[in-house]
């Protein structure tokens, strides 16, 4: 018989399933499936995340640290309270969804041209101001559209339209930008390493840029997204007259082009999210002696081999030799073929309607872990 029957050693490394299920939630579920299936087993769960929402909490678990929270603006300009990770050793690390992320608006409230980041830059400049000198952003889930300019804005710089009048920051601002006044910055950020973590390779504009890939989830019809594509190259224009770091890579287009605006005026250095998170959580160290590793984000799709959690994930086992499986709350014909990766399940049990999948949510995601484990459970009794 084979030597999953004996006490197997299951690792759960999921991205949470956004708006519904956390990581913490997704290793729940799988470990209740997992012993009603294999009563001697051990389930080794890690909080798992690739630049976007989740990634504070993977990584103040990983490193013991702290949260601070602190009062800023949402994408809307409402005031809320929002929350950063304390790493120790003057370590910051900020989501962009914190301050600025689809999850703070309704459907209905969605609106790129509108939304500013200018929440994420008072969490940056609370950092700096509580003593961090090494700070990271990790990109992803944002509901912003605007360059940067509004983290940017929070930190000092001055956008200015062609007739001299301050501009606030937002998507329908980018077009309008006719000067840029950055000497206010230096002062803020100088003794201040910056890095960015982010989950995807989008450049700035373009057919894969921002606006055009993202844009529509963040609430852009199609006339919206060539308003907003259109924008986003005269602004780069513009903001490439006062760079002072790269402005033309892969990934340039991540948060709606945060990721371009910290990289050109705050010199911030460029890393792929999920790699950062399993080197901090010591992933390949979890994975020793595993018979299975389950893995898993919202939606499976052609995205999801461009620096997700779940692809990451699977090329770690497939370097240990570990079988990965992938619980997913839906799927689309292109995500097979991802390398290291067994099987996708996908939690729906029927064609149904997207809000009743994320109400049902916990209960689908159940389910699909109960199938994974019995169809392991036969398996396993097979010579």
């Amino acid at each position: 018989m084979s030597s999953i029957e004996a006490t197997p050693t299951f690792v759960f490394a999921s991205d949470s399933l956004k708006g519904t299920l956390s990581s913490q939630d997704t290793a729940r579920l799988l470990g209740v499936a997992a012993r009603t299936h294999f009563p001697s087993c051990t389930c080794v769960s890690v909080p798992m995340a690739d630049g976007g929402e989740g990634t504070t909490e993977a990584l103040v678990v990983a490193c013991g640290g702290t949260y601070r929270e602190v009062c800023v603006h949402d994408p809307l300009e409402r005031r809320i309270v929002a929350r950063y990770g304390l790493l120790g050793g003057g370590r910051a690390l900020i989501e962009v969804a914190a301050a600025s992320g689809l999850p703070l608006l309704v459907s209905e409230d969605r609106d790129p041209l509108n939304a500013s980041s200018f929440g994420t830059g008072e969490l940056v400049l609370d950092a700096i101001k509580a003593g961090c000198d090494d700070v990271t952003l990790a990109l992803g889930g944002s509901a912003t559209n605007d360059g940067g300019m509004g983290l940017m804005r929070a930190l000092g710089v001055r956008f200015h339209d062609a007739d001299g009048n301050e501009l606030k920051g937002c998507g329908a601002d980018l077009a309008r930008v006719a000067s840029i006044d950055a000497s206010a910055l230096a002062g803020k950020v100088r003794d201040v390493r910056f890095h960015v973590m982010c989950d995807v390779d989008n450049p700035l504009f373009g057919t894969e840029g921002a606006s055009a890939v993202f844009g529509p989830q963040k609430g852009a019809d199609r006339a919206t997204v060539a308003q907003l594509d259109e924008g986003m190259r005269s602004y780069a224009a513009m903001l490439e007259k006062v760079a002072v770091g790269p402005v033309d890579f892969p990934g340039a287009g991540a948060a709606g082009g945060i990721a371009w605006a910290c990289s050109a005026l705050l010199g911030a250095d460029f890393s792929s999210g999920i790699e950062k998170v399993l080197s901090l959580v010591r992933f390949d160290s979890l994975l020793d002696g595993a018979a299975l590793c389950v893995t898993g984000e919202g939606k499976c799709d052609t995205q999801t081999a461009r620096g997700k959690v779940v692809s990451g994930v699977a090329a770690a086992c497939a370097r240990a030799g570990v079988p990965c499986v992938a619980v997913v709350g839906g799927m689309s014909t292109g995500s097979v073929g991802i390398p290291g990766l067994a099987a996708i399940v996908p939690t729906p049990t029927a064609p149904m309607p997207l809000d009743e999948a994320l109400r049902d949510a916990e209960k689908l995601y159940a389910l699909a872990a109960d199938r994974l484990f019995s169809l392991l459970e036969i398996g396993s009794t097979w010579n």
